[in-house]
């Protein structure tokens, strides 16, 4: 058994998901909260969010297994990277049966779970409930309200942990200063950052300074997020030069741009990521013989560039759609519905902004490829497949295109529902025209 589980551990640790599966199903008939745990980190981790769910469902129907707190957080934290907030409800449901509705760890976990799937209402009822709040606990509803865009009621609860005697972290200063970052609120991050740090508690790391650079990048003080790269005391890493290119494509600025890169090609050369990130910055330029070369070095290295993957949680079961997927058994009925939509917003205003396409292509190639969009292919399968006044839940690995967001604001207003989208960055909530991030993201 013991060996059985190291052999689960490693090979979810490579990402060697079938191989650890295998073990799990055929090889250990009686399993314990440990084995249960490990394959279910594993599916989560590694994407598969429906069979992460399916291990999830097992699990809260065992009887003769002790579920512990490693357990439960293990299932928070399923149900947050899947966005599966129906299961995550039920999860919460079983913290309480079992006794651990008033343990730290699974409080923040159950916090990070209800933020990370929109429903920052029932984040904050669990904060609120928890009576003898640590760091991680504040930490977690610091986050919720930041990646939400709150950024003003982010801080007031950094205010009132203060106040209740609680020393901020590492975590802390990150926490806050994403928050700022996600509201646009550039001058208290920098005062946030500069108090903590002279007050000692905190030695910056490079995670700080990549939310400093990320913060003045997304306010478009390119200038300054490279000034305060060349003056920091630590030697920057690629996520800090990565903070600044993405600033560079969002801001068109490629003379900065072609430097930073340059300098993420030589840190980090085989991260797929950041030559996507020097081809789209081109593209937006309309530079396309930067787009080519940029290309070719991705090819060369043997790199892929990570698919757009959009998912919905349908009943219990997450539903996931990739760019031009056309694959979907209820495909012919999401086209059909996603034309609808499409016809309905462009007689109130909305044209396809062709310029989120980073392919040197004809302009009605680019309308159909804006079209296949993942996050628009799960728009329309969840207004297809849930009541009306339902809102429609949507995590994005990738950060949203500017095309979906404007669609989205149409397709809100035009439908009368509530979209939630969980990019890469934060979230979303589009509602009667407007998304919540003010266009700011």
């Amino acid at each position: 058994m013991v060996m059985k589980t190291a052999l689960i551990d490693m090979y979810v640790k490579c990402r060697c998901i079938d191989d650890a599966y295998r073990i799990f199903k055929d090889e250990i008939p009686i399993k314990d909260e440990v084995t249960w745990t490990l394959m279910l980190s594993g599916f989560s981790d590694a994407g598969y969010g429906n069979k992460a769910m399916e291990i999830l469902n097992q699990m809260m129907s065992l009887k003769d297994v002790r579920l512990d707190h490693v357990a439960l957080m293990g299932m928070c934290s399923s149900c947050s990277k899947s966005g599966a907030l129906r299961q995550g409800k039920c999860v919460h449901a079983l913290t309480i049966k079992t006794g651990f509705g008033d343990n730290n760890f699974v409080g923040s976990s159950l916090i990070d779970m209800y933020a990370n799937c929109g429903n920052l209402e029932s984040a904050k009822r669990v904060f609120e409930g928890i009576k003898a709040r640590d760091v991680v606990c504040w930490n977690a509803m610091i986050s919720g309200y930041g990646m939400h865009g709150y950024g003003g009621d982010a801080i007031g609860i950094f205010s009132l942990m203060k106040g209740s005697g609680i020393n901020a972290d590492d975590a802390t200063l990150v926490c806050v200063l994403c928050a700022c970052s996600h509201a646009g609120m550039v001058g208290e991050g920098i005062s946030l950052f500069n108090h903590m740090v002279e007050e000692g508690h905190i030695v910056p790391n490079l995670q700080h300074y990549t939310c400093m650079v990320d913060l003045l990048g997304r306010a478009g003080r390119l200038d300054d997020a490279y000034s305060l790269i060349k003056k920091m005391p630590l030697q920057p890493d690629a996520p800090v030069y990565g903070a600044l290119l993405g600033a560079c494509r969002v801001h068109r600025n490629i003379e900065l741009g072609v430097e930073v890169s340059n300098k993420l090609f030589e840190l980090n050369p085989d991260d797929a990521g950041f030559y996507v990130l020097a081809s789209n910055m081109y593209a937006a330029a309309g530079n396309w013989d930067g787009v080519k070369m940029t290309r070719v070095s991705l090819r060369s290295k043997g790199l892929k560039k990570t698919p757009g993957l959009s998912s919905t949680e349908i009943d219990g079961i997450v539903h996931t759609f990739m760019a031009g997927d056309k694959d979907h058994p209820h495909y012919a009925e999401i086209r059909e519905s996603l034309k609808n939509l499409i016809t309905k917003i462009e007689a109130v205003g909305y044209v396809p902004d062709t310029k989120s396409v980073f392919q040197d292509v004809p302009d009605d190639t680019k309308i159909d490829i804006l079209f296949h969009h993942s996050e628009k292919l799960a728009i329309a399968f969840g207004l297809l497949m849930t009541q009306t006044g339902t809102t429609i839940r949507i995590m994005k690995n990738l950060r949203i295109c500017s095309d979906c967001h404007t669609a989205s604001k149409f397709i809100s207003k035009a439908v009368g529902r509530e979209i939630i989208i969980k990019d890469a960055n934060r979230f979303h909530l589009f509602k009667d025209g407007v998304c919540s991030c003010s266009d700011y993201w």
